[in-house]
């Protein structure tokens, strides 16, 4: 999007001609202060003829003008258009957008815990929220015509991915479906699927960055570039002054090894510490490099580099932006409670604010995170200290982007970044139309090589993968709608099964090469006396039973020689049968291990000293008499060694000859059965019998690959059908679903229908249990928290929960996860999480109307990790799902009452703020 230049004449001839064309494109960028870039008008055109369309670009470069102009296209045609994004600030922050430029009127907004204008012509809502209109058939969907999916590339999110299948698949055939994604390298893939489930569907995509991005590494206090110019193959070349400035400075802070392992610093040199945050942010606000966004990857170490900062004393911001901060700051937050302004923090936040520094993570007050975003996007804050959380649609860019690791913590390892993770961070630096160009910074540490860098920088590689797979709600929704058949027919439309059908292809031509080979092979090995493939099965029945009984003889000879040298004591005179301490030994001691095999020490006759072990026994060992040792003994000394030799030749004792053959294979009856039909058979006696033997072997070698390459296909074709079938039976061995022939929703799958959510079944069980019936509202918020609240981090103490009936229903709640969780391993299917009752006291507290100090302090003490942002997040997800139990038992039910009753005490303070 640039700013118009003037045109020669053909240009304007061509803009004429695709006015008259494209008549509401032209009128849609009439009032646009810029032009619009080449991709963007292929896509609006596309749109405007009547197709659906993929537009897959960067970061920044503009593809939400499409799904802007669907917004026009809605209204020019008195239809309506819904705006999905995949979380709520961005639905926010795009509600406001567009509210600013249709009039508030026309614009709704419909999230989790948001409900203005909800049937305005233009809504924009969470995804999870289209979703479940499109099941319930609300009659907001009438009137329809356009569905903008914006971040539609979240379908690769293994947690929530789905649902944005669920909405490609259940959207009425008129819809023209926008899809704007970030650039993937299957976007071809992506449109053919579309075509396939959707119809007319144009793909635009656009990899060019609309503002160039320069990779840098900051190598203690000096930034350098990563790539200058290009090597003979075309491809950027890492800087060699860079790798020079690495290798030198590994040298100067190198550890010296000294001697066993041990390592110290090299005498006169420290070990190396990387530039402190403010060293850095004061080097890149001297190169003109900020606004900033660093990313740290950890929710402490961002609120750290705040504090860092703010106590340093530098402040980035003039007098003037302090006075425009207090008023957006003020206006955000006026909501807010005075009374736990302290322990929110707020003085400290606002403070770091007027310096202009902020964090941007989960934990963080949502109130507070729409300022910060607000004041980042005007320019008030200068750096942004965040987690990657940040990265994920809000639109925060930044001149400058840094990375102080290349390492993050993924909730179960730290593991390193991937070359799309990186791009997506990256992304972010370069302003359309503030910046001519922007800047990603990875601060440089030992270890770090920047040929890594370089890979991440340079990789153009970053597939989409479907996610999709289907649950217990998707399930019941699916039967209601469709029938069992039809529902069955649309999971085998989704894209996760277009892709798993997609990567057979190779794997079906290759089982048709090979059964062609195989073909021939069996002409090969044909022989005119007989019957070769029986024979050729024969010779392997014959090995097979070879080796088998090798491998038994083997094992039960090492468990006979372990067992007897279990049975030696100290002084015992041995044999060592073979190798290079053969001869005999005297045990100084057994080496019995309770947690492995003996290992006895021995002296030899030849003053060897050191242990043995099974292996040097093939068969068991006997003692052979005793002599008598000294108290100690030392096997160091060589004078030690030397008299107990002497001892063991004075004894008289000589080693055993080696006794009777051990039966062996020849023994077996099967072998010598196998053996006299090898020999009776009529191939037996073929000249060419070998030359059949060696096709034969190739013909079952390859057999058995083809059969494996065939199990393969079988388990990836129809694998979502398969994995509905199994879910359809535990939920009629459950009466969720009647299986009378053709199955039915019962009453019970009706409610399920209704829970949306990672335990619905489990949430359906305890509602037909009425494991919540009786609680007051307070108790059932602590309950109902378990099926939603997950930890952080496993905590090595048990969660505190409030006795009487909270922990009888928490109890219950147990019991009937634990019999769920059991059907889900018969039935093979995904388990459902266990509840954690980590919440349960904290919402408890706050439900019965104590402070949110009081709440916080009790859950810290309590051993909970629990911020301020947390405790608002997991408040608002017990609402949700007290709002969806209340709607299915109804609100003029005791439980439907008391639900109701304990969303209002629980939308109260900070859980309230910002809501309406």
């Amino acid at each position: 999007m640039a700013a118009r230049p003037s045109r020669t004449p053909a240009e304007a001839f061509q803009a004429a001609k695709r006015r008259s064309e494209s008549p509401e494109l032209a009128e849609f960028t009439s009032v646009l202060s810029f032009e619009l870039d080449p991709f963007q008008v292929q896509a609006c055109e596309a749109l405007e003829a009547g197709h659906g369309v993929l537009v897959c670009a960067p970061t920044g470069a503009g593809k939400t003008v499409v799904g802007e102009f669907a917004v026009h296209l809605a209204l020019a045609e008195g239809r309506k258009c819904f705006y999905t994004t995949p979380i709520k600030a961005l639905s926010n922050q795009k509600h406001a957008d567009l509210v600013a430029r249709y009039g508030a009127g026309k614009v709704g907004l419909l999230t989790g815990d948001t409900s203005v204008n909800g049937d305005a012509p233009i809504v924009v809502m969470t995804t999870e929220v289209l979703r479940n209109m499109l099941y319930a058939g609300s009659n907001a969907l009438k009137g329809l015509q356009y569905v903008v999916m914006d971040e539609v590339h979240y379908l690769a999110d293994r947690f929530r991915g789905a649902v944005w299948e669920e909405v490609i698949l259940h959207l009425p055939d008129h819809v023209r479906l926008v899809s704007l994604s970030a650039t993937v390298s299957n976007a071809e893939e992506f449109g053919e699927w579309l075509v396939e489930v959707r119809g007319d569907t144009t793909v635009v995509v656009d990899e060019h960055r609309p503002v160039p991005l320069w990779q840098h590494m900051m190598v203690g206090p000096r930034m350098m570039d990563l790539f200058v110019g290009e090597d003979p193959q075309g491809e950027a070349r890492i800087n060699p002054h860079l790798i020079r400035r690495i290798d030198e400075t590994t040298r100067m802070h190198a550890w010296q090894s000294v001697g066993r392992g041990k390592r110290r610093p090299p005498i006169n040199r420290s070990r190396f510490k990387p530039p402190s945050r403010i060293d850095m942010t004061q080097r890149l606000d001297a190169a003109g490099l900020l606004p900033a966004i660093v990313f740290v990857f950890s929710r402490a170490g961002c609120d750290a580099a705040v504090m860092q900062c703010a106590r340093s004393g530098v402040r980035l911001n003039s007098e003037a932006e302090v006075t425009e901060i207090r008023r957006i700051v003020n206006a955000r937050t006026r909501d807010l409670p005075e009374g736990d302004l302290g322990v929110l923090g707020y003085w400290e936040w606002r403070d770091a604010l007027e310096r202009g520094f902020a964090s941007h993570h989960a934990g963080l007050l949502p109130a507070f995170k729409e300022t910060v975003e607000e004041l980042f996007v005007r320019g008030l804050v200068k750096v942004v200290f965040a987690t990657e959380t940040l990265a994920l649609g809000i639109n925060m860019p930044a001149r400058t982007v840094v990375l102080e690791r290349l390492v993050k913590y993924n909730g179960e390892a730290h593991v390193d970044l991937t070359a799309g993770e990186y791009t997506q961070l990256t992304g972010r630096a370069g302003r359309r139309g503030i910046d001519i160009e922007g800047h990603a910074v990875v601060l440089w540490q030992p270890g770090v090589d920047p040929k890594q860098v370089a890979g991440l920088a340079s990789t153009r590689t970053y597939p989409l993968k479907s996610s999709f797979k289907p649950g217990y709600n998707m399930a019941v929704n699916l039967v209601a709608r469709l029938g069992s058949q039809a529902a069955r027919g649309l999971l085998e439309q989704s894209f996760a099964q277009f892709q798993a059908d997609r990567s057979v292809v190779g794997v079906s031509r290759r089982i048709e090469r090979n059964r062609e080979a195989l073909d021939g092979y069996a002409e090969s090995m044909t022989c005119h006396l007989g019957d070769f493939a029986e024979y050729a099965e024969l010779r392997r029945k014959l090995t097979d039973r070879e080796k088998s009984l090798a491998r038994q003889n083997s094992s039960a000879r090492r468990a006979e020689a372990a067992a007897s040298l279990e049975r030696l004591r100290k002084g015992d005179v041995i044999a060592v049968p073979s190798g290079r301490r053969s001869g005999l030994a005297i045990v100084i001691d057994p080496g019995l291990d309770p947690m492995g095999e003996p290992r006895p020490l021995v002296i030899t006759e030849d003053r060897w000293a050191g242990r043995l072990s099974v292996t040097d026994f093939p068969h068991p060992v006997e003692s052979l008499g005793r002599v008598r040792l000294p108290k100690q003994v030392d096997i160091r000394s060589p004078r030690s060694r030397r008299d107990l030799a002497s001892t063991l030749r004075s004894t008289g004792i000589s080693a055993p000859s080696r006794g009777k053959r051990r039966s062996g294979p020849d023994d077996d009856a099967d072998l010598a059965a196998l053996r006299r039909a090898l020999r009776a058979h009529p191939c037996h006696g073929c000249q060419d019998r070998e030359s059949h033997a060696r096709w034969a072997e190739r013909y079952h070698r390859l057999k058995a690959e083809t059969q494996q390459l065939e199990q393969k296909v079988a388990a990836t074709t129809h694998s979502l059908a398969r994995s509905f079938d199994r879910i359809r039976k535990l939920l009629t061995e459950r009466d969720y679903l009647a299986g009378n022939g053709h199955e039915e929703v019962t009453e019970h799958g009706r409610r399920l229908a209704r829970l949306y959510g990672e335990s619905d079944l489990l949430a359906a069980e305890c509602l037909r249990h009425g494991v919540w019936e009786g609680l007051n509202p307070a108790e059932l918020a602590a309950v109902v928290s378990a099926l939603v609240f997950e930890a952080r981090r496993d905590s090595p103490f048990e969660a505190r929960v409030p006795q009487g009936p909270v922990t009888e229903a928490l109890a219950q709640t147990a019991q009937l996860w634990a019999g769920l969780n059991e059907d889900e391993r018969r039935h093979k299917l995904e388990r459902t999480r266990q509840p954690d009752a980590g919440f349960a006291w904290p919402v408890y507290r706050w439900a019965r109307g104590e402070s949110l100090e009081r709440v916080l302090t009790a859950a810290e003490s309590a051993g909970a990790e629990l911020t301020a942002g947390d405790f608002v997040r997991w408040c608002r997800q017990v609402i949700d799902l007290l709002d969806q139990i209340k709607d299915v038992v109804g609100g003029d039910s005791d439980l439907g009452a008391t639900a109701a009753q304990a969303v209002s005490d629980i939308r109260r303070g900070v859980v309230a703020a910002g809501t309406t």
